[in-house]
């Protein structure tokens, strides 16, 4: 029998979160690259290539996050993953260059989808950081 602890059931949710955070930050990235010339007020530099490029680059973060969190260093970890989560929230910048209605239910669908993950993500390591600092 599999005794679960309350570290294990934490690293277990974390896991099920940032699996949910990478699907939705790799289809947001997926449509961007795939799509990039429909989505209004896009700048010229951003390409297929340069879209795709800056998803491996933040998720390596969010890979390196991960892996100092659960075998070096917790607090480093932690950091890292932060930082990653709320790069999910950068997909908000659309909106600035032009409102909600001007972009596609597909494209409005990935955005949110990304942020509401990375949302939930950020939330859960701010509890969980607070809960492991009060102990």
């Amino acid at each position: 029998m599999i005794k679960v602890t309350e570290t294990s059931r934490r690293d277990l949710v974390l896991e099920a979160l940032l699996l949910l955070y990478v699907v939705a930050s790799l289809l947001h990235f997926i449509h961007n690259a795939e799509f990039a010339e429909t989505y209004p007020n896009l700048p010229a530099w951003i390409t297929r290539s340069s879209v795709y490029l800056t998803w491996l680059v933040i998720t390596a973060v969010g890979l390196l996050g991960y892996l100092l969190n659960r075998y070096l260093h917790r607090v480093v970890g932690f950091g890292l993953l932060s930082v990653y989560a709320a790069v999910g929230l950068d997909g908000l910048l659309h909106y600035t260059r032009a409102p909600m209605c001007a972009h596609s239910h597909g494209m409005n669908f990935t955005i949110w989808f990304e942020v509401v993950a990375a949302s939930i993500l950020l939330v859960y390591l701010a509890f969980t950081a607070k809960r492991l600092t009060a102990q």
